[in-house]
């Protein structure tokens, strides 16, 4: 199983498929690799390199208790990177994953970085403010949090339904995916997802 200890000491996990260009993927809350299993798939049939990491705590990766935020998980990314000695990088990532790039980017610069690819992410803030009125209310986000804490395991089963839009008329998403999504989430330790709530939610992305 590849495995990557940073410089912290935090073990992580990573996958690596296939051989070309490189493409990396960064996933959501509170999911892992596991997320891009099949664009990954895809992508390394046609000949590109694809990685993907465990984000500090979720997944395979160990369950630190600290950096748990936005700087943490790009001082990751970095220091993966660096230790595969990755060049010309397609960098992709999914809601928070988006905003781990963003973050990359701010603090890493593009040396590695060909392009960068931001789907449904979380950049350049979410929380609703002044400057920010069409945000979410912070209440919205202290919500996740307080569910988290009483019940993980059932919050994360009601949470895969609008996640994959199952709610939706007209809607038809197999169960299996739902409970796909769940079990992904469940691998993401109590403390980790919690904290990274706030690392979306709360933390202003730099412009790419």
């Amino acid at each position: 199983m590849p495995i990557f200890t940073t410089s912290d000491g935090h073990e992580m996990y990573y996958k690596d498929w296939g051989k070309g260009p490189v493409v990396t993927f960064s996933h959501g809350w509170p999911l892992s690799s596991d997320a891009w299993s099949i664009q990954m798939q895809f992508l390394a049939e046609q000949g590109y390199r694809c990685i993907a990491h465990d984000r500090r705590g979720h997944g395979k990766s160990a369950q630190t208790s600290t950096r748990n935020d936005m700087d943490g998980y790009a001082d990751d990314l970095a220091e993966l990177f660096s230790a595969l000695d990755l060049q010309d990088i397609v960098m992709v990532g999914h809601s928070t994953g988006g905003g781990e790039v963003a973050r990359y980017i701010g603090r890493h610069g593009t040396k590695r970085v060909r392009k960068a690819v931001l789907l449904g992410a979380v950049p350049p803030v979410m929380l609703q403010s002044e400057a920010n009125p069409e945000g979410l209310p912070i209440a919205a986000f202290e919500g996740l949090r307080r569910d988290i804490l009483k019940n993980r395991s059932q919050f994360y089963k009601d949470f895969a339904i609008p996640f994959y839009s199952a709610n939706r008329e007209g809607a038809n998403v197999p169960q299996s995916l739902l409970d796909e999504f769940w079990l992904i989430s469940m691998q993401a330790g109590l403390k980790n997802a919690h904290d990274c709530i706030k690392a979306f939610s709360e933390t202003t992305s730099p412009t790419i």
